[in-house]
């Protein structure tokens, strides 16, 4: 079919926009140029720009919208609402041309006729200026799904077209400099993938939040995109890694199990706009994972595919046909937060003070925002809302979106990191909380409160108005110095946006953080799962609910939060410390006080190499051993190096380096490089008798200088006295340097002492120090400082 009022996807492309739209000439680029390479596209047709123009000329409406603009103030939310519910009733209410309504139905007639008798299929809006690299006009207009027989579609067709005139549509061109009758319409009829029966959701081919850009991240929750598109849902997360795909090897980064409470169904009722409801999840599916690993793994393939073709970053949506099992994309854009982002420099916020946790949910922006709270329960109260308040809000749609820009924070109760609220507030530059699950009632109107989206992945509600600090890194390049910059990353959560930071790799990643954060459960209750007290029992069995096995649940965490921090510095190095939870910290993980000693001073009792040759933990070390050797053979990170902490002796050097050869984990093999915490006196008095036994040291200066000066680093009785500058403490660390120096063998530092003392920093690189690996906050001020001094004098 070719004519000037619909079109076939098959004879689209993007050299089509001006006809079809962003989103069908898309949909037609795929169909011509990506069914070979194994994206699936369902079939359709599109109306055009030059069908949407004429039937507003030739039937009037194109004047009667004129008027109603005339004198428009988009600020003025009432008069808009008033004004666009006008136009909108005038154009749903008016019939089609006689060509048109034709031509609709004979290119229906023959989609139906090859799509099966209980086919249905959706009707999306696609606007002229829609999905350009440069703006988002995406969710501004009307989806309508599951859409049944001809007069249904030509329904939809005309509420699509009158979409372009909703109030958020009317007020986002006005915005953004484009006049509404350059804004064109065209509408898509595609034949519905049955998801109500499979899952859905929301794939991109970069890190949202930090714009890292060799991982794919994916959203899916059970039945229709929609609720996750519209936050909805609360849906699972993963992310996949592309260089581990693109070499065939296992490459799921992170899983995360969402809520899922809710999904999006089809009824029986065929009136459009009522084709489709919402329905409770089964609480026996909510806590398993949506999708499996070859599934999450094949849709990473379809966007990385579809990113190459474009030649830029996209946002693609996706759905699994519970009927034939099929992984289908719906829709392909390009992404237009991160890739608009100015690369020159990456502003941080930091909390100064800490305060009460009133929700948490989702982190979206990286950013920190204050105000008043203001609950809205419907659009109809969005007049009352004031510039520089708080919007708490159960979820957002698109009619939300000209009081969203004038929020200094949005929190919902609903939601992922794809949903509605998450996206505009990524465009808009404001942080965002969403899926708390509780905002609503937890938080009251007026209160003062601030939203922090600046500390990982969870997102904060603290009350009160607290301080924050904004600082700019610069990115530039770094100037020459003689000791390689490194960092200490504590949480996977953060490693793709610490990794934009100047850095030679991570010099201390620490095993107990992921542990205690991803896991939250001691290891030998996972072991012993079976034999635990029914209460415990249940507790530990609702949280791994997602795994195969206790044992499962965690290796692959485990593995998760060590592969993030590894793909996100990679090719650098990464240095992963085995865990070193002292009894204590232990003793506070779920289960913990059932394994763990009371002890007087945990800091030197059962911890490091010690614990690791206990019997009694001889299965936790080998659980651990098992996922830093998954991460590095078979996802092929091998630029993580194991580092082993808290050595006292010579003789368990030797015993723990072969314990980690019995556990898969032999210096040596594929490359892998063993280092030692060098932390004990014993490891400065006689260095050459440890270095036998591994490939280097890392100085962590925080024991050896309590160690050294005999005080406990967390007495605050005796804290004054606590220096790593003090000669005695500076007299191992050169003893540790030259012998490493002296032996050829790698020397870096790890510990606080750099980070808060520039001129220890200083002192270190004049020892010759390898590297030193800072908070991510020093980096660059002490990279700058230590390039000066050279030049002083």
């Amino acid at each position: 079919m070719t004519n000037t009022n619909v079109r076939w996807f098959s004879e689209l492309g993007m050299s089509d926009v001006d006809q079809v739209g962003g989103k069908n000439a898309s949909l037609g680029e795929m169909v011509k140029n990506l069914a070979d390479l194994g994206v699936n596209v369902p079939n359709g047709f599109a109306t055009t720009a030059d069908a949407y123009r004429r039937f507003l000329e030739e039937t009037g409406l194109a004047g009667q919208i004129d008027e109603l603009l005339d004198g428009l103030d988009t600020e003025n939310t009432r008069q808009l609402t008033e004004r666009g519910a006008k136009i909108r009733d005038a154009i749903i209410t008016q019939d089609f041309p006689k060509d048109l309504e034709e031509d609709i139905r004979t290119a229906y007639d023959e989609l139906a006729a090859g799509s099966g008798e209980e086919a249905s299929f959706a009707v999306r809006s696609s606007a002229t200026a829609e999905d350009l690299p440069d703006a988002s006009f995406a969710g501004q207009q009307e989806t309508f799904l599951n859409v049944r027989g001809i007069d249904a579609v030509l329904t939809a067709i005309r509420e699509v077209f009158a979409s372009l005139y909703n109030d958020r549509a009317i007020a986002y061109r006005v915005h953004h400099g484009f006049e509404h009758t350059d804004v064109l319409l065209s509408a898509g009829v595609q034949k519905m993938v049955r998801s109500d029966i499979g899952a859905s959701g929301v794939m991109f081919t970069m890190d949202t939040e930090s714009g890292f850009d060799d991982a794919v991240f994916i959203t899916s929750a059970y039945g229709l995109g929609e609720g996750v598109v519209q936050g909805a849902v609360n849906p699972d997360e993963f992310y996949v890694y592309k260089p581990a795909l693109e070499a065939g090897r296992p490459a799921v980064l992170k899983r995360s199990v969402g809520a899922k409470a809710t999904k999006m169904i089809y009824t029986d009722d065929a009136t459009v706009g009522k084709t489709t409801e919402f329905v409770d999840v089964d609480k026996a599916e909510r806590p398993k994972l949506s999708l499996t690993d070859a599934e999450v793994e094949q849709l990473a393939r379809h966007a990385v595919t579809i990113e190459k073709h474009y030649k830029r970053p996209m946002d693609i949506e996706w759905g699994k046909d519970g009927a034939d099992g099929g992984l289908y994309v719906l829709q392909a854009r390009p992404e237009t937060v991160q890739s608009r982002a100015k690369g020159g420099a990456i502003q941080r916020f930091k909390l100064k003070d800490s305060g009460e946790v009133l929700v948490e949910g989702r982190a979206i922006g990286q950013k920190i925002g204050a105000g008043k709270v203001a609950i809205l329960n419907s659009i109809d109260e969005m007049h009352d809302f004031e510039p520089g308040q708080v919007l708490v809000a159960d979820m957002t749609d698109p009619d939300w979106e000209p009081i969203m820009k004038r929020a200094s924070a949005i929190v919902t109760n609903r939601g992922g990191r794809t949903c509605h609220a998450a996206i505009i507030a990524r465009e808009l530059g404001i942080p965002a909380v969403v899926g708390t699950g509780s905002a609503t009632s937890d938080l009251k109107v007026g209160d003062e409160v601030t939203v922090s989206a600046a500390e990982g992945d969870t997102g904060y509600v603290y009350k009160g108005m607290l301080d924050f600090d904004v600082t700019e890194t610069s990115l530039d390049a770094m100037p020459e110095i003689p000791t390689k910059i490194m960092m200490n990353v504590g949480t996977p959560e953060q490693a793709f946006s610490f990794s934009r930071i100047p850095n030679a790799g991570v010099g201390l990643a620490r095993l107990e953080f992921i542990i205690n954060r991803q896991i939250g459960i001691h290891p030998r209750a996972l072991l012993e799962f079976d034999s635990l007290p029914a209460d415990l029992k249940k507790q530990v069995g609702g949280l791994i609910e997602a795994y195969d096995t206790p044992r499962d649940f965690f290796v692959q965490r485990v593995a998760e939060g060590v592969s993030t921090i590894a793909a996100a510095f990679a090719p650098n190095p990464v240095i992963v410390r085995m865990s070193d939870f002292k009894s204590n910290e232990y003793a506070n993980l779920i289960a913990g006080p059932r394994y763990e000693p009371h002890e007087e001073n945990p800091m030197l009792g059962y911890r490091g190499a010690s614990r690791y040759l206990s019997e009694d933990f001889a299965e936790c070390f080998k659980m651990e051993c098992d996922a830093i050797k998954y991460v590095r053979d078979e996802m092929g990170l091998t630029n993580v190096k194991v580092m082993i902490p808290f050595v006292r002796t010579p003789e368990e050097a030797k015993a723990v380096t072969d314990l980690l050869a019995e556990n898969g984990l032999k210096r040596g093999d594929n490359g892998l490089e063993v280092i030692m915490m060098c932390e004990v006196p014993s490891n400065a008095v006689v260095p050459e008798l440890f270095l036998e036994h591994f490939d280097g040291y890392s100085i962590g200066s925080n024991d050896m200088t309590q160690l050294t000066l005999g005080l406990d680093r967390d007495s605050g009785l005796v804290a004054d006295a606590f220096d790593e500058r003090n000669a005695a403490v500076k007299f191992m660390l050169e003893r540790a340097i030259r012998a490493c120096r002296d032996a050829g063998k790698y020397v870096g530092i790890c510990g606080q002492g750099p980070s808060d003392h520039p001129d220890l920093a200083e002192w270190l690189m004049e020892q010759g120090i390898e590297t030193m690996s800072l908070n991510p906050d020093t980096v660059v001020d002490t990279w700058v400082a230590l390039s000066k001094v050279g030049k002083k004098g």
